[in-house]
């Protein structure tokens, strides 16, 4: 694969950390705007360059950046409804203000083989000993152009601050549904296995039937499908489980069908891009019936991406120094069972890239951030490929991140990737790759950038179009 050259052209400066980038055509309005959702609550729309504030909800956010500045907690999700022209509907999910808890766990976790119960841990306490809230709620503007919350669809109670999932809402276009990618509740190694439980609300990719316009006050705050009250137990299916954190779901209309793309963010070794076209997407209700009649539940047709006992493409390894030589590490399989029972039920990804790779072509990353196809034709080189982008570059100083692309898989095997040479001079400032997003008929890329890793280092996020 070719290395492909684009520019980066400003659209807005000056903002705060941006955590999605879409657009949407307002009510009444005859153009597409460029919306951008913060990661401390403000939400804009550009028109001409010009950022105007649509939606401010700063005063519901949590308080962020209280562990040295660095957050994965905030205003995470945006999403328009289809018919948001008409009827004004709109999807946040954000970080509760006043709830911060003591969170699951003392200390950090790290599984040893040697210490079986390190593996087989359990999540107590869930009313007390969790990190924060979550909330997903619909959203209205109001002819006066004032927007009011309508209804929460669900409170998520969450272990630890982190693996929250980012741009973790988007519609389905096959389905009309609002999608949900939860990320396995954080720390590291998901201590909990709540990504493969299928009952657990952590680690799985959602769908929400909105258009059952289901009203219930006092929601309560729930990690278990089964704690749901049974009317909104009604409008979710789960479409995927085995995630660790994923930044969104992006979807490509191909031969008259969609792949669907999510990306799972890596422990140690290794960052993933998966796609798939067919699912069975398994009602919660069904899920919950298996559960009270202790049989067993019929999970073809499931996406399973692996995780916690698969990294990508390669078992879940642990990684620690050899205390005879500081100079080399020792490798161990951090869960042989689960990787050996999980071999055959897990798709495998579309593409990886390695935290460290010296190939002259490649590059060694930290953190994928964000995932999109291009259906445009400006970029000849792109066009019906699919665009990540990683966090920051190991090793470069000052902080670099990275564009990278692969190709529509035809084969089943896995792809590679090449990188994307932005022509672009940001002098001595960092810039971290936090975002990713496209119009509405993905033929133009955005690409949030941040000059700080710490979300409260204000005012440093600028939004690009690539070109």
């Amino acid at each position: 694969m070719k290395k492909v050259n684009v520019s980066l052209r400003p659209i807005v400066s000056n903002i705060n950390l941006p955590t999605v980038i879409k657009t949407a055509i307002l009510p009444g309005d005859t153009m597409e705007s460029i919306f951008v959702a913060t990661q401390v609550g403000e939400i804009f729309y550009i028109r001409n360059r010009i950022a105007r504030l649509f939606l401010d909800i700063r005063q519901r956010i949590i308080e962020l950046g209280t562990n040295g500045g660095y957050d994965e907690r905030g205003l995470l999700g945006l999403a328009f409804h289809p018919n948001f022209y008409y009827n004004g509907l709109f999807y946040l999910h954000y970080s509760k203000a006043g709830t911060q808890g003591q969170g699951a766990l003392s200390g950090s976790f790290h599984p040893n083989p040697c210490e079986p119960e390190t593996l087989n841990l359990r999540w107590v306490n869930r009313n007390t000993q969790y990190d924060h809230i979550d909330t997903v709620e619909e959203w209205i503007l109001q002819p006066s152009g004032q927007s009011q919350r309508r209804r929460t669809l669900l409170n998520l109670r969450r272990p630890f601050l982190n693996h929250n999932g980012v741009n973790n809402l988007n519609f389905s276009p096959e389905t009309g549904r609002l999608v949900l990618t939860t990320g396995d509740g954080g720390s590291g190694y998901d201590p909990f296995n709540l990504s493969q439980n299928i009952m657990e609300i952590a680690g799985k990719i959602i769908e929400i039937d909105v258009n059952t316009d289901i009203l219930i006050n006092n929601l309560p705050a729930v990690t278990r499908f089964n704690e749901l009250p049974e009317a909104v137990q009604r409008t979710l299916t789960v479409i995927a489980k085995g995630t660790r954190n994923i930044p969104g779901i992006a979807f490509q209309r191909y031969n008259n069908q969609y792949i669907k793309y999510v990306g799972n963010v890596g422990q140690d070794l290794v960052e993933s891009v998966f796609s798939f076209i067919y699912y069975k997407p398994i009602p919660v209700t069904e899920i919950i019936s298996a559960s009270t009649q202790n049989r067993s539940l019929n999970e073809d047709g499931l996406i399973n991406l692996g995780w916690r006992g698969w990294e990508g493409d390669l078992p879940t390894p642990i990684i620690n120094p050899c205390l005879s030589n500081p100079s080399l590490v020792e490798e161990t399989i951090a869960y042989y069972n689960e990787a050996i029972s999980l071999a055959t039920k897990r798709i495998l990804p579309l593409t990886c890239y390695y935290h460290m790779d010296s190939r002259p072509d490649k590059f060694s990353g930290t953190a994928l951030t964000g995932i999109q196809p291009y259906m445009g034709n400006e970029i000849p080189d792109l066009t019906g490929c699919i665009v990540f982008i990683d966090f920051v570059r190991r090793g470069s100083t000052p902080a670099r991140g990275v564009l990278a692309y692969t190709k529509v898989r035809t084969e089943c095997k896995l792809n590679d990737y090449s990188i994307i040479e932005p022509n672009y001079n940001f002098g001595t400032q960092s810039a971290y790759y936090v975002s990713l997003g496209a119009n509405l008929t993905q033929s133009r890329l955005y690409l949030g950038v941040y000059g700080s890793s710490n979300v409260t280092d204000f005012n440093q996020g600028t939004v690009f179009e690539i070109v």
